[in-house]
């Protein structure tokens, strides 16, 4: 097997792996217990708990699905990476590294993923 192919192999369960456990734990709670979740969610910038779970279900929702299918990547890395930085640094910073440690270990994956592309096994391959 080439080299790049092996990148690719790699790339592709890196974005597949790291967009469904966001939403397995994340997203799908969220979307699926909207109601309940209005009530728990924090709201740092004081956007309404409506705005704030939204923007939640976007970025560890829709962005996920895009990922996984390698469409938009980078940019739906964006709304993540977001999401994760206020959790660690505005809504969480008394977390240790232990307790915090799923999310550094997202912002590791999707950094990872904006950085590098999203590989050529992509759904728009496909198309083209």
């Amino acid at each position: 097997m080439h080299e790049s192919k092996r990148q690719d192999l790699g790339l592709l369960f890196l974005r597949v792996s790291g967009a469904l456990f966001l939403l397995w734990v994340h997203g799908l709670p969220k979307l699926l217990n909207y109601s309940e979740q209005l009530k728990l969610i924090e709201d740092p910038f004081h956007l309404g708990a409506s705005v704030t779970l939204l923007l939640a279900i976007f970025a560890e929702v829709l962005c996920p699905l895009l990922i996984m299918a390698g469409v938009l990547v980078r940019l739906a890395c964006l709304p993540i990476l977001c999401v994760l930085l206020i959790a660690l640094g505005v809504v969480h910073p008394e977390w240790t590294l232990f307790e915090a440690q799923f999310g550094w270990l997202l912002l590791i994956i999707f950094t990872a993923l904006l950085i590098s592309g999203p590989g050529r096994l992509v759904l728009t391959q496909r198309f083209s």
